[in-house]
């Protein structure tokens, strides 16, 4: 990740490199397909503008530092929510953490998209405490266009958990423009509300956070227009969903 508030303009990164990933042009640039993430451009950075984020780990080092936080998990009934990225897309990972978890008594959720295989989904459901799913959009054509999959899988897998009468939370990103109009808020809320089982649907504001995260990690940001809704929106749209018998928070 590039800081680049924090560059000196030393230029350090540019022979260091053993790709030759990094050119130099109003300040350094680097080429994703070359660099290898070798960190070697890292090491000689004296301002810290460049900086390794991520690290690989087994689930065993993942559990030493879940254990650290036992202590408050009893005090606060809290526990361990698996997120990412999209924590199904290492299944074997999760699974082991997952009951590594449970053989501690530690209360697990899982925070998904739902696009995986319903294979993977019925490996780990019964380790998993709670599933935190999201839904953008119910329109097929319009998810397509937004996420770049169908929704089908999505939608089926979340079905079938309700079904299997597991605890979800439903979380719906509010993006205007996207996702906040009114034939989607109540196509989502009959879809909802025909689930057979559900804790509560919590409707959450788009922010800009990751704006300033995309230009670090050099990558386009799709979105550079769009902007939070207002409490007024997001009070609108709870209450439609409300109309629907659903339980709805603002915010999760």
């Amino acid at each position: 990740m590039f800081w680049k508030g924090r560059c000196i303009g030393c230029r350090a990164c540019l022979p260091a490199c053993p790709q030759g990933a990094i050119s130099w042009e109003n300040g350094p640039s680097t080429d994703g397909e070359k660099c290898v993430r070798c960190g070697a451009c890292v090491e000689v950075c004296y301002a810290e503008a460049r900086e390794m984020v991520g690290r690989q780990m087994t689930a065993a080092q993942v559990m030493t530092e879940i254990e650290q936080d036992i202590p408050f998990y009893d005090e606060s009934g809290g526990g361990v929510t698996f997120s990412g990225g999209e924590p199904l897309a290492q299944p074997d990972f999760l699974l082991a953490l997952l009951e590594a978890c449970r053989e501690q008594e530690i209360h697990t959720a899982v925070d998904t998209c739902g696009f995986a295989p319903w294979e993977v989904l019925d490996r780990i459901r019964g380790r998993v405490d709670l599933f935190l799913y999201d839904l953008k959009l119910m329109d097929d054509a319009r998810h397509r266009k937004f996420t770049g999959v169908s929704n089908e899988l999505i939608l089926r897998n979340l079905k079938m958990l309700s079904e299997r009468e597991h605890d979800i939370f439903l979380r719906v990103p509010i993006i205007p423009g996207v996702n906040d109009d009114d034939g989607f808020i109540r196509q989502m809320g009959k879809f909802a509300a025909a689930l057979p089982h559900l804790g509560r649907v919590d409707i959450l504001p788009y922010h800009q956070i990751a704006v300033e995260k995309y230009k670090r990690l050099n990558k386009v940001y799709d979105l550079p227009e769009a902007r939070p809704p207002s409490d007024e929106r997001l009070a609108e749209i709870a209450q439609t969903l409300r109309g629907f018998g659903l339980q709805v928070n603002i915010g999760g």
